[in-house]
């Protein structure tokens, strides 16, 4: 079982750049593909990027392509988001997910079994 907590959300402007942390606990974390996903008011969960547990393979979403890169340090049990010319339309409360070994279900709310509470980003205009 794992645990996790994000942390770096707050108010940036927009065109600026936010870092989040997912910290995790547990001995076996680099054996978890972790997916970051975002959650906007009134809106449902969306996917926003995965890393892969083995290969550290990423995939992202088409609307943070280019923009948000994800990376993990297993010696810190932690997976950074990192996130450049942030928009209006990406406030949201985003949220990382853990599922050992992941899935093909890597951009769903369904392939994880582990969440954290969640950290809110609100980028101004």
């Amino acid at each position: 079982q794992v645990q996790l907590v994000e942390s770096g959300g707050g108010l940036v402007q927009a065109g600026g750049s936010l870092r989040l942390s997912c910290a995790a606990s547990g001995r076996t974390f680099s054996r978890y593909s972790v997916g970051w996903f975002r959650q906007g008011p009134g809106k449902e969960r969306e996917f926003v990027g995965y890393i892969s547990w083995s290969s550290g393979s990423t995939y992202y979403a088409d609307f943070v392509k280019g923009r948000f890169t994800i990376s993990r340090d297993n010696a810190k049990n932690t997976v950074y988001l990192q996130m450049n010319s942030l928009k209006p339309e990406d406030t949201a409360a985003y949220y990382c997910a853990a599922d050992q070994y992941g899935s093909s279900s890597y951009n769903s709310v369904r392939g994880y079994a582990y969440w954290g509470q969640g950290t809110q980003v609100t980028v101004s205009s």
